[in-house]
């Protein structure tokens, strides 16, 4: 038995969330959210959501005990990235690439 949650479309480098969720990888949900709610990091604010919203996954859908649950698998995948212009000398253009990610969060419960 397992309660997912999924956040697409985040406007934030596949990078820089795969940092933060090697922090809360199979750790019991209340450290993960303890963890997540003290690191200074970007992608932590989503991420405490994403971890809220699979925990009330578990609890309403699965009837699983919030008390023993722990994130056996997270995994960020690359999203479409924004393309945008810069100006830059001389009439040239230079590129910017806004990434974006999926990240999906897979709870279980401890045996």
């Amino acid at each position: 038995m397992e309660a997912r949650a999924e956040l697409k479309y985040a406007r934030i480098s596949p990078r820089k969330v795969s940092v933060v969720l090697d922090l809360i990888r199979n750790k019991p949900c209340d450290y993960a959210m303890a963890v997540l709610k003290h690191t200074p990091k970007a992608a932590c604010e989503d991420l405490q959501k994403l971890l809220k919203s699979a925990m009330a996954n578990a609890e309403n859908n699965y009837n699983m005990d919030v008390n023993r649950l722990y994130v056996a698998e997270c995994y960020v995948g690359q999203g479409p990235i924004l393309k945008r212009i810069r100006p830059r000398a001389q009439g040239r253009a230079y590129r910017i690439d806004k990434k974006t990610s999926h990240v999906t969060l897979v709870l279980k419960e401890k045996e």
